[in-house]
Formats: structure tokens, sequence, C-alpha cells
């Protein structure tokens, strides 16, 4: 038995999505009692950190319907069954920027929220990009505004609320802590 592990008495399916579900595991806990959790699954999703040579990091914007406000981020998206991060990550980059890369790095990969759902997040590093002649289109409901700055200009989105989720926050602290190391 691991360490403070939670055995699954029974679990019940709530609902089935496109991205999610969502289940209620009832849960024998390590002291002998009982509890219940609500579990969301998710396929997991590719992110990335892509850099013009000017040092620009590119994003984009675009409305978020569970947060009421649009934001901006580094482009991702999830994981498509049985597909390979590193080619997600390819198209991604591709479908919200219009930018190839020829030289993607695999730099970490994170749970989002383990406190409730298991999405993996694995984020890649994109250096000498390019700007793709006939880019794939972005998904019919996705609609984004591509955005370029440089770490310091970063850091003021995240002051200002503009950059509010944990991967860009992350990515932006990661290309930081980089450029002090040089």
């Amino acid at each position: 038995m691991k360490k403070f592990e939670e055995l699954t008495v029974k679990s019940e399916t709530i609902y089935e999505g496109k991205i999610i579900d969502l289940y209620i595991d009832e849960v024998k806990l390590p002291n002998g009692k009982t509890s219940k959790r609500e579990i969301i699954k998710h396929p997991g999703a590719v992110a990335v950190i892509a850099l013009t040579s000017e040092d620009k990091i590119v994003m984009v914007e675009q409305y978020r319907k569970a947060l009421e406000k649009s934001i901006i981020e580094i482009p991702a998206g999830k994981l498509e069954p049985g597909e390979e991060p590193m080619k997600t990550a390819l198209r991604e980059l591709e479908e919200e920027t219009g930018y190839g890369s020829e030289n993607l790095e695999h730099l970490i990969s994170f749970y989002t929220s383990p406190g409730f759902a298991d999405e993996l997040v694995h984020l890649f590093v994109a250096k000498d990009i390019y700007q793709i002649e006939e880019s794939r289109e972005t998904d019919e409901d996705e609609f984004v505004e591509l955005v370029e700055v440089n770490v310091e200009e970063a850091l003021g989105l995240i002051k200002e609320q503009r950059i509010y989720d944990a991967k860009t926050a992350y990515a932006v602290q990661y290309l930081q802590l980089q450029k002090l190391m040089k």
C-alpha cells in the first residue's frame, strides 16, 4: 500500500463530456473511514513556450468562458487519443500562432490541479520558430489574437492579471530565471 493511499470502494460516472469526465468516488481512508472524492478525468494537454529570434514570447489572447474574460496565454491544447505530446505541441503551435519549429524540446510535465483533476500538462520550449505560409486554422470554436512580448512585458501582464493562468505564469517565471542565470 502507498503512503496515505485512498482505496476506491465505489466509483460513479456523473458526466462524460467532450473534454472531461466527472466521477464521484467513495474511498476508504488510511484511518479506515470513508469519504467521497469528486474527480475530473482529462486526456492531458500540452503548452508551448515559443521564442522569436528577438527573444519575444509568442502568446495568444483568448476569451475564457469559465473566467468570463480574455486572458493572455502561451499556446496550448489537449492531447488527442494516441497522439504523442510533441506532435500535439507542434500542431497547437501552428494552429494558434501560425508558427512552426524545428527545435522543440520537452521542458517538464506537471499536474494542474491534483486535488480534483488528473490533467497532466507537458510543457515544451520552441526555439528557431518560423512563420508557416499556409498554417492550419484554429478550431472552429476558438478565436485568438497573437501577442508577442518580452519577459519584462510578460511580468507586467502578470501584475495586471492579463496573464492569469498557472501554465503561462510558470513559463514566464522559467524564462525570467533563465535570463537571470545567463
